[in-house]
């Protein structure tokens, strides 16, 4: 397991600097966040590159790409008024060695935290939330803050596997069960939960933490402003979130380029509204995304999606 470099050679766009106005792109704004000084809450991008859990996971590698496929798309979409976008490169896990990888990536994450940054990072399989809410702990821990947290996991599965070594499938059981060790407050919330990829099992170790759950069915457009109140309700609950996004909440025809793509799933419009809320709430200190894997796209459908949502979460 390494930690990669910053790589400029992810960050290409066209350049239409002889015409009017601000024509930059992010890939005209991006730089390295080593030796950079980070102001207050700025978003600082940090990668995942890892296959491991998702192998264990009995899923389709493929994962450890995403974070450079994302960036490729990332690159080209309009700065709009960002001054700059920091890159801290990827924490890359080879072969099997997924927990050194994970408690790397916390650390790493607990370093930009402790600067004042706003990671935002791109999987890599949704092990990635173990290693994120690690580098939060330790934040956490190091300012003798003890919260209450909310976690909340868009997503089409809970995640809440108990058996181990731990998986994509595990990370939320891992986070409880952490938290319940150090007596940490912490609210567990994942909407978009389908019914036909969780068995009953999984249902009721939902119901056993206590954790918050909205289906599929009831995560649609029409449901917006219920769901709205429902994140506004968990919040209020909160003094710090922790967001992540599975990209395989959302439908296939979106996003194909995942381990497991969802027939019904999440409409984009939906997740970014409630990224958008959670992100506007001031108590974001943490995102990622997670499960892109460009193996299995189709024609930079996906891609483009995540980046869609990574830009939201990036801008000031």
């Amino acid at each position: 397991m390494t930690t990669g470099e910053f790589d400029k050679s992810l960050w290409k766009a066209r350049d239409d600097s002889a015409e009017q106005g601000d024509t930059r792109r992010l890939a005209h704004i991006v730089a390295p966040a080593a030796g950079q000084e980070v102001r207050d809450g700025e978003a600082v991008l940090l990668g995942f590159a890892c296959d491991a859990g998702v192998a264990r996971n009995q899923g389709r590698v493929g994962a450890a790409g995403g974070p450079a496929g994302i960036r490729k798309f990332l690159a080209g979409l309009p700065a709009h008024g960002l001054a700059r976008l920091l890159d801290a490169g990827d924490v890359v896990c080879k072969g099997d060695r997924l927990e050194e990888a994970q408690e790397r990536l916390g650390l790493r994450v607990a370093e930009l935290l402790g600067q004042g940054a706003r990671p935002v990072v791109l999987g890599g399989g949704h092990e990635i939330a173990w290693g994120s809410f690690q580098g939060l702990a330790r934040w956490l821990q190091a300012r003798a803050d003890a919260g209450p947290v909310l976690v909340l996991n868009l997503d089409a599965h809970f995640d809440l596997r108990t058996g181990r070594p731990g998986s994509s499938g595990t990370p939320f059981d891992q986070i409880l069960r952490d938290c319940e060790a150090r007596g940490q407050p912490l609210q567990y919330a994942c909407l978009g939960v389908s019914r036909l990829a969780n068995t009953p099992a999984l249902y009721a170790r939902a119901a056993e933490t206590g954790a918050f759950w909205v289906e599929d069915r009831e995560m649609q457009e029409r449901h917006l402003e219920a769901r709205l109140a429902d994140v506004d309700g968990l919040l209020r609950g909160a003094a710090h979130v922790y967001l992540t996004i599975d990209l395989d909440v959302l439908p296939a025809a979106v996003m194909p380029g995942v381990s497991a793509p969802a027939p019904y799933g999440v409409p984009l419009p939906v997740v970014e509204e409630i990224a958008l809320r959670v992100k506007a709430s001031g108590k974001l200190r943490l995102a990622d995304m997670a499960e892109y894997n460009p193996a299995f796209d189709i024609d930079g459908h996906g891609a483009r999606a995540a980046a869609r949502l990574a830009w939201q979460l990036l801008a000031d």
